[in-house]
């Protein structure tokens, strides 16, 4: 028994001890990945009279090197729709202040004053670039960008949808005024000019024959302006629209209060108008315009499709969070602030979309918390402090022995 071997035993259960605290430091670390001492004995190898190998003795052990355990943590629920956590395989995507890129399973994200999405040490997250509808326009990544400052512009209303069912049981109007009340034949929404100013529209339904009914854009019988005859509608037996012919529409001239604005027309679409022997019944009235509105929200879907909400109602894509996976993950060098950095030994990353093959899916809301197992550790420290008293121990026992032969006389 040398000195040499106690020692490195105190020097391997030190380093593990180092291992098992820095473990439980990091046990409300958000995305914090545990590590773990992996031992290897040292074996002195020695040379016999023949000249041929042979297997020395031991003569300690090492720690041949730290592991990075990266299973999944438990993903908690915080209700800040900035924080998002990957449910399954997958790094987000970062670059550095320095410009370097570097990966986390953080998602502790946040908006500085210019609506750059960033990490609490200021690193840009990374994503692909998207149309308004959230389909990706680029396998290049890019900074996300959440324009805070900046409205979203009124849209002009270009198109009215209307799918109702007519009474076919109604009887036919003797004049122009209609044979029951408003509420019952006829509808109304806003539409909007180009500046986003409402212009109400209402529709009045006549029948004026068996299966016919004339269209109003307003109460024909209002004063002192009545409503203007868009056009008829006509549906077979079986209470099909049969005119107008498709594409179905009939046009209205939209005034508004606007003196700005000059009467535009609208084309609106009547296809999915029916005529049964039911209760006149309204199912869908749209249209596609709408005033400015200002930014009230951020929200992340599970592919990762970052959408912004605006105060008109709308809501729009602004990019969509990209993911990278190594084929060695172990290889993956730790450099503080959650992050990680490529290596010859992890590969370079493989870039994908949430959801998509091995990559995870977001959780938005919520954080992935520290995989350590704190009883685990606390045990595992336990252990490695009796191995550092035993390794201790053998270094007294051999004092003991050196004392001993020096007092041979």
């Amino acid at each position: 028994m040398s000195f040499q071997t106690g020692l490195s035993g105190l020097n391997s259960s030190a380093k593990n001890l180092d291992v098992i605290g820095n473990n439980i430091a990091n046990s409300n670390t958000v995305g914090y990945k545990s590590s773990r001492a992996e031992f290897a004995a040292i074996v002195a190898s020695s040379i016999g009279p023949s000249g041929g190998g042979g297997a020395g003795g031991g003569i300690g052990v090492e720690v041949a090197t730290v592991s990075q355990q990266f299973s999944q943590g438990t993903v908690n629920i915080t209700g800040n729709n900035l924080d998002v956590a990957i449910n399954g395989g997958g790094f987000f995507q970062l670059t550095l202040t320095d410009g370097s890129p570097a990966y986390t399973r953080d998602g502790q994200f946040k908006l500085d004053q210019d609506g750059n999405m960033i990490t609490n040490s200021g690193a840009s997250v990374m994503g692909f670039p998207t149309d308004v509808n959230g389909t990706p326009t680029s396998t290049t990544t890019s900074p996300m960008v959440i324009p805070a400052g900046a409205p979203i512009p009124a849209q002009v209303t270009s198109e009215i949808s209307a799918a109702f069912n007519l009474d076919a049981r109604a009887v036919i109007a003797a004049s122009a005024v209609p044979p029951t009340p408003y509420t019952t034949y006829g509808t109304s929404l806003n539409a909007f000019d180009p500046q986003g100013v409402e212009i109400p529209v209402r529709l009045y339904f006549i029948k004026t024959a068996a299966d016919a009914w004339d269209v109003y854009d307003g109460d024909p019988a209002g004063v002192p302006t009545p409503g203007t005859n868009l056009g008829a509608l006509t549906f077979d037996n079986a209470g099909n629209l049969l005119t107008p012919a498709a594409p179905a529409e009939l046009n209205i001239t939209l005034t508004s209060s606007n003196p700005n604005i000059a009467p535009f027309v609208v084309p609106i679409d009547f296809g999915s108008a029916t005529q049964y022997g039911t209760a006149f019944a309204v199912s869908d009235l749209t249209q596609d315009g709408y005033t400015a509105g200002t930014l009230t929200g951020v929200s992340i879907s599970e592919q990762g499709v970052i959408t912004t909400r605006y105060s008109n109602g709308q809501s729009q894509a602004t990019g969509q969070l990209a993911l990278a996976e190594f084929r060695n993950v172990q290889g993956l060098k730790p450099v503080g602030q959650g992050n990680w950095v490529e290596t010859n030994t992890s590969g370079q990353p493989i870039q994908g979309n949430p959801g998509q093959g091995n990559f995870g899916t977001i959780n938005s809301g919520a954080l992935e918390s520290s995989n350590v197992d704190l009883t685990a550790e606390l045990v595992a420290m336990m252990t490695a402090q009796r191995d550092y008293q035993a390794n201790a121990q053998t270094i007294k026992t051999q004092d003991t022995v050196l004392q001993t032969l020096v007092n041979l006389r």
